[in-house]
């Protein structure tokens, strides 16, 4: 399996120092910065829209890592990627048509995620695994940060783990939701290589490099196979 990769959530950031605190978390060790997109209607909260993707694009370098959380997101899918977004993951719940929507990521030369529900049926993502580059397992409910991590979310990282090795597959499993220095090595270990954490690492005491610093000291110590 190949390093875990954290990705700060830019949705618990100080958006009046977005850039700043981007490019912080980046000097720090973070090599994927995570932007939450979400519509009001798919899940209960509004954030970004495709200028601040533009704006992070602008300030980072680190690989932008944009997650719809909307409804019909196959209809957004350029006017992310003209933003500067380098992958764009979509939800199986948000559209009767998530095979479409992946096809048009991919269309724009950009990495293509599935991601699911707590409560969503795992087998969404073992159909479409041979057509994504990233499947997400949410460890919470999507919609709001600082949730804390579902436990039977462990089992969902297993499984999906166990389908892309067996099928010898090139794709990324990410956990979003509820992600600590406690909780991500548990995650990794269950077998995600890309952590999402918002609260944990903007929220750390002494800023948010010491939280990137905290994170990726516990994931270098306490991961095991479970």
């Amino acid at each position: 399996m190949r390093p875990t990769v954290l990705a700060p959530s830019l949705l618990a950031a100080d958006l009046g120092r977005l850039a700043e605190q981007a490019s912080a978390v980046v000097d720090a060790g973070a090599t994927w910065l995570h932007v939450d997109v979400m519509d009001g209607h798919f899940v209960p909260n509004l954030t970004f829209g495709p200028a601040v993707v533009r704006a992070v694009r602008e300030a980072t370098r680190a690989y932008v890592d944009v997650h719809l959380m909307i409804a019909s997101p196959e209809r957004w899918v350029d006017a992310y990627a003209d933003a500067g977004a380098d992958g764009i993951t979509v939800h199986a719940e948000a559209t009767p048509h998530a095979h479409r929507a992946l096809r048009a990521v991919r269309d724009r030369g950009l990495k293509a995620g599935l991601a699911l529900n707590p409560l969503t049926p795992l087998s969404a993502i073992e159909a479409a695994l041979d057509e994504i580059d990233l499947a997400l397992v949410m460890s919470v409910d999507p919609g709001f940060g600082g949730q804390a991590y579902l436990a039977r979310s462990d089992a969902r990282l297993r499984t999906v783990r166990a389908w892309i090795d067996a099928r010898g597959l090139d794709c990324r499993l990410q956990v979003d939701g509820g992600i600590d220095p406690v909780t991500g090595p548990r995650a990794a270990a269950a077998g995600a290589d890309v952590l999402v954490a918002g609260t944990a690492v903007f929220g750390a005491p002494g800023g948010a490099a010491a939280g990137v610093a905290r994170l990726l000291q516990a994931l270098s110590t306490n991961t095991r196979p479970m």
